[in-house]
């Protein structure tokens, strides 16, 4: 069952308030007032903001993490890299701010029924979801190890939080800069073989998820992958973010990213035709 088929899980459209961005190294974290949507959000779900008057398009947003904030009640904290106009124009902006916020959206992370070994797997900005993920996973008493990557120090997201929210981690940079030099698809059967991990989930670019998803078939692990797709909607009305995978009866299909996914099965998604795009 999906977020939007559960009546107290539904979307919303509120306008909400920017409490406060601050920069941590290539990222700025926003803190967001959007009543109701922090009440229903479950790992690996997200949010749609508006990014000025004259983008008509919202862009999809991670959430971080929901925190109590004053009295506000629960606040949203986002993770945000500026790589285009909207996102510069959203990270400029100073508190006070009202966005209109839609969310959350998507289907998040299931979680698995028993206690068994789980090796989580993020890249950059993309890891955000993951970490209240592994506090989920840690109240069901599952054994958590992370592996989070980035192209520097500047592009890790959380490295000091992760060895807070897991049993075993592994962190890998482009330039070698922190931990092991590397790349996500260098390391991940080793450190999956390690943490003798039954789920592996992740959150990065599509070639990350794909060499995850392949690592975890080769060992037997069922893996789980939110994937970024460019949103038009980020409802699923405009059918404008299509992913190609297998379905139950082997058929191939399109699902909608932003409805039946961001997360996806890994051994599901046909990832040469996502890679290629």
């Amino acid at each position: 069952m999906t977020a939007a088929t559960t009546p107290d899980r539904a979307p919303l459209h509120v306008t909400g308030e920017l409490l406060a961005s601050r920069r941590i190294g290539a990222h700025h974290h926003l803190t967001v007032v959007a009543s109701g949507v922090a009440e229903r959000f479950r790992p690996g779900t997200f949010v749609a903001l508006s990014t000025g008057e004259e983008r008509l398009a919202r862009r999809a947003f991670w959430i971080h993490r929901v925190k109590t904030t004053g009295g506000y009640g629960a606040t949203l904290e986002l993770v945000v890299e500026a790589r285009g106009a909207g996102t510069s124009w959203l990270v400029a902006q100073p508190a006070g701010t009202p966005l209109q916020v839609t969310g959350p959206l998507g289907r998040p992370f299931a979680l698995p029924t028993e206690a068994v070994p789980c090796l989580l797997v993020g890249e950059g900005y993309a890891a955000a979801p993951l970490f209240p993920l592994a506090e989920r996973l840690r109240e069901r008493d599952c054994a958590v190890s992370l592996l989070v990557a980035g192209s520097d120090e500047a592009h890790l997201l959380s490295a000091l939080e992760a060895r807070r929210s897991a049993r075993s981690v592994t962190v890998v940079t482009g330039d070698g800069s922190v931990g092991q030099r590397g790349t996500v698809a260098d390391v991940v059967g080793g450190v999956l073989q390690r943490s003798g991990a039954a789920v592996v989930y992740a959150a990065g670019t599509p070639p990350t998820l794909h060499a995850v998803a392949t690592a975890a078939e080769e060992s037997g692990a069922w893996s789980q992958v939110a994937l970024e797709q460019p949103l038009t909607c980020a409802t699923g009305l405009c059918q404008g973010c299509p992913v190609p995978v297998v379905g139950e009866s082997g058929s191939p299909r399109l699902v909608r990213a932003c409805v039946e996914g961001p997360v996806l099965r890994g051994d599901r998604v046909v990832w040469d035709e996502v890679v290629a795009r």
